[in-house]
């Protein structure tokens, strides 16, 4: 499983049908669901991001978390982190999850980021969707459990 985690000022995701979702000072997170990923990843994944601390304290050093701040959430999913750029002049994307599994566990992740108590918004699992965020810093981490693959 793996995630691009943006530490935002707002952030918005539309919809298909032009719902518009949006947050305020969060986090932006990109989910990519592998083919062998399960709920333990999906656990395992959402502690370390809700956990980490990638927002200033108050000298501007990393010590905080989303957690610690009470952090907007908006997760957005994204099966082309998986595409691997290497196997010719298109992406490969055979290491993603199959559609049915990887909506499961996108399901799943975000109903534990829900658990958290934070305010959570998603956008809608294989839709074309559109995008806007306001980086801050800019401070984006890649996350992958198990790390290195």
């Amino acid at each position: 499983m793996r995630a691009v985690i943006q530490r935002v000022n707002s952030a918005s995701v539309t919809m298909p049908d032009g719902e518009r979702r949006a947050i305020s000072r969060g986090l932006l997170i990109y989910l990519g669901i592998g083919e062998k990923d399960d709920s333990t990843r999906a656990a395992r994944l959402c502690d370390k991001i809700l956990n980490l601390r990638i927002f200033p304290d108050s000298e501007s050093k990393f010590d905080k978390s989303a957690m610690d701040v009470n952090a907007d959430i908006l997760i957005i999913s994204q099966f082309t982190i998986y595409g691997d750029p290497w196997s010719g002049r298109r992406p490969d994307f055979s290491s993603a999850a199959p559609p049915e599994p990887a909506k499961k566990l996108y399901e799943e992740f975000t109903s534990l980021v829900c658990s958290s108590g934070l305010k959570v918004k998603a956008g809608e699992f294989g839709a074309h969707m559109l995008i806007e965020s306001v980086n801050d810093g800019p401070v984006t981490i890649w996350a992958e459990w198990p790390p290195g693959g």
